[in-house]
């Protein structure tokens, strides 16, 4: 794949990836349902392109990495369930912003895990990106809502899961692009059945010709097809590019927030969301200047 292939793959991924709140508030099932069917309608996209295309085999060298790769699936699934519930109780925009807190977890977790000394610049970024967290909180102002402070600690879950997700990654060695992705769904099914059928059932019944629609959106074109394009950009991508890239995604979701649901978003906020993607970019780009 050439670079301009590549980057195009990201930019159309981010974009799409920006878009997904659209389609999620004419989905009228609880969080965990969606989530199960956006897993489910995913793999069964990939599980046909496998067939299709004879790839099946690639997944005869992943026996070592099965765990791992099923639990970041189940990562993956919960974080689903958390964002579409941060879209429940507050903004997108502010939901994607706490959630964008992720890179500021990697980095204090890869201490720990890889016996990483955290530099003077990734503790400068902790410190920014934690002001700009409070910021987008309201400042400690209640007067917000325990609603809005309800979506900023889903929006905070789904970092959690989402740095979860980054960190197995970095464990899985020898398996890559579609058939990671596939089993990762396939995680993500295992635990989110069962879960959805104790929290409340499954009622696809409730879904009008809307629903229908934005579902299969969500499952087919958000996830299946974003996910692998995604997944294959980055592998080709240089890292700084796609850190660059990646931050189309808030922006997106951001504007789509404002201009098109027409939700509010404060001025503090707006500072709160710079320092948060702006100290994480410079803390991306200054690690890999590094490597």
């Amino acid at each position: 794949m050439n670079g301009k292939k590549a980057r195009l793959q990201m930019l159309s991924s981010m974009i799409t990836f920006g878009t997904l709140s659209l389609f999620v508030r004419h989905i009228g099932v609880s969080s965990e349902e969606l989530a199960l069917y956006r897993a489910i309608l995913a793999a069964a996209l990939i599980g046909v392109y496998l067939l299709c295309t004879g790839k099946m085999q690639g997944f005869s060298g992943v026996r070592r990495n099965l765990p791992l790769l099923l639990l970041s699936g189940v990562a993956m699934g919960f974080n689903w369930i958390f964002l579409f519930e941060a879209y429940r109780y507050t903004t997108v925009s502010v939901a994607t912003l706490s959630y964008y807190f992720a890179p500021v977890l990697v980095t204090l977790a890869c201490p720990i895990l890889f016996r990483e000394k955290m530099t003077a610049r990734q503790w400068i970024c902790f410190g920014m990106s934690t002001l700009g967290l409070i910021l987008i909180t309201g400042l400690g102002d209640l007067s917000a809502g325990s609603s809005h402070l309800v979506g900023v600690l889903f929006g905070l879950s789904v970092a959690a899961l989402y740095a979860t997700v980054m960190l197995l990654n970095k464990f899985i060695r020898g398996t890559e692009g579609i058939h990671r992705t596939f089993l990762q769904f396939l995680g993500a099914i295992i635990v989110l059945l069962p879960y959805a059928l104790l929290s409340g059932g499954i009622h696809p019944e409730v879904l009008d010709s809307t629903g229908w629609i934005c579902l299969l959106i969500v499952g087919l074109v958000h996830t299946g097809i974003t996910y692998c394009l995604y997944f294959s950009a980055l592998k080709e991508l240089p890292g700084q590019k796609a850190a660059i890239l990646s931050y189309i995604d808030p922006l997106v979701a951001i504007v789509v927030s404002v201009a098109v649901l027409g939700e509010h978003i404060t001025l503090w906020q707006i500072a709160g969301g710079i320092l948060i993607l702006g100290f994480t970019l410079w803390n991306e780009l200054g690690t890999q200047k590094e490597e």
